[in-house]
C-alpha cells in the first residue's frame, strides 16, 4: 500500500429520500500524502461537507473505497473505527464545540479520557498545547471568558492533543472576523510547516483557501480541479449532470 494519509477511490454517496435516491458525491478520487496542506472548495450543494464527513469517518460512502493511514475503513468494526479516528484525526469545526462549563485545559484534555490517560498527564499535555497556541495564561478560564478567535485556538489545541497525523477543519474561520481568521490560518500553516501535520480544510472563502498549497474544487458532486493553489482557475468549471 502507498504512504498516503488519505486515499479515496471512485467514491459515490447518495441519500435516500421519499422521491428516490439523491446523489451527492459522484466518482470522487483523491489522494493526500503526508504533510499536505489541502483546501476543498465548492458551492453550496457541491458535496464538500459530505466528503469531509466521510474523510472524518463520521459518514460512510455508498460505494468506493477509503483508506485512512493505511487502514481500509470499510473493514473496521465500530470500535476499531472510533479508535482510528481518535488516534489519527484531529477535528476543528466552525462552531468551536467547547464545553461551556469546563475550563480550557479540561476542554483540550477531553479526547485523552478515551485513551485512558491519567488526569495529571492529560492536564500536562493540555497546558503545553494551550501555551503552543498562545493561551498558556488562560488555562483555567472558561470559553465564555475569551473571544471567538481564542476559542478557536482552544479547539485547535484540542485537535492536537492526541498528536494526530491529520487535521480536518470544516469552515474553521466561518465565525471569525478577517484579522482573526488570518491568525487561525497562520496557526494551521505553522503546524503544517513546522510539525509536519497534514491539514485538510473545507472553506467557501478563497482568501482562506489561499493559505493552502493545493486546492480541490467540487461542483455537482465531482472533482473539477485538483492541483496547485497558485495554478487554480479563477472561475469554477461548469459540470453537466449525468
Amino acid at each position: 500500500m502507498g504512504t498516503e494519509v488519505i486515499r479515496v477511490e471512485h467514491l459515490f454517496k447518495e441519500y435516500a429520500t421519499e422521491a428516490g435516491p439523491v446523489p451527492v458525491l459522484k466518482d470522487v478520487s483523491l489522494t493526500v500524502p503526508p504533510g499536505e496542506f489541502l483546501a476543498i472548495m465548492g458551492p453550496s450543494g457541491s458535496g464538500k461537507s459530505t466528503l469531509m464527513n466521510i474523510l472524518g469517518c463520521l459518514d460512510v460512502a455508498t460505494s468506493g473505497s477509503y483508506v485512512l493511514n493505511g487502514a481500509d475503513v470499510s473493514r473496521l468494526s465500530r470500535d476499531e473505527l472510533a479508535r482510528l479516528r481518535n488516534e489519527v484525526i484531529g477535528f476543528v469545526f466552525q462552531g468551536f464545540n467547547l464545553l461551556a462549563r469546563s475550563s480550557l485545559e479540561d476542554n483540550v484534555a477531553l479526547p485523552l479520557i478515551y485513551r485512558g490517560v491519567t488526569r495529571a498527564e492529560r492536564l500536562d499535555r493540555a497546558r503545553a498545547l494551550l501555551a503552543k497556541v498562545g493561551l498558556g495564561a488562560f488555562q483555567r478560564y472558561r470559553p465564555n471568558q475569551i473571544s471567538g478567535g481564542q476559542q478557536q485556538r482552544v479547539a485547535v489545541a484540542r485537535a492536537l492533543v492526541n498528536t494526530p497525523k491529520l487535521i480536518l477543519a470544516d469552515e474553521p474561520t466561518g465565525n471569525l472576523d478577517t484579522a482573526t481568521s488570518r491568525e487561525i490560518m497562520a496557526l494551521f500553516a505553522e503546524l503544517n510547516a513546522k510539525d509536519g501535520i497534514t491539514v485538510v480544510l473545507v472553506t467557501h472563502e478563497l482568501d482562506i483557501a489561499a493559505h493552502a498549497r493545493r486546492l480541490v474544487r467540487l461542483a455537482d458532486g465531482r472533482v473539477v480541479y485538483d492541483g496547485p493553489m497558485d495554478h487554480a482557475p479563477a472561475a469554477m468549471p461548469q459540470v453537466t449532470a449525468c
